[in-house]
């Protein structure tokens, strides 16, 4: 089993990098996320940020002040995928 302790880890950022060098020498257009796909990614900053007293409609304004990214906050709650439904259940 591996020691966690020696696992290698990399920010979002340089990974989206080297995705992106990666898609771009395959003569691929950048990744593309349906909506429902993009909440589910980020489901983990929305939770904690609701447990922080943010409302959704903040969030989605982070979102669109800091990106491209158009959403609203019935886009964020309809789509928000709850801790069961992106890790599974505890045992």
């Amino acid at each position: 089993m591996p020691d966690p302790s020696n696992t290698k880890t990399y920010p979002v950022a340089e990974a989206v990098r080297a995705q992106a060098a990666l898609r771009d020498l395959a003569g691929l257009g950048p990744e593309m996320f349906p909506v429902q796909a993009f909440i589910g990614m980020i489901s983990d900053e929305i939770e904690t940020l609701r447990s922080q007293g943010h409302t959704d409609e903040e969030i989605a304004r982070t979102i669109q002040s800091h990106s491209d990214i158009s959403l609203t906050a019935k886009d964020i709650a309809e789509n928000y995928a709850s801790p069961e439904q992106r890790h599974g259940p505890h045992s």
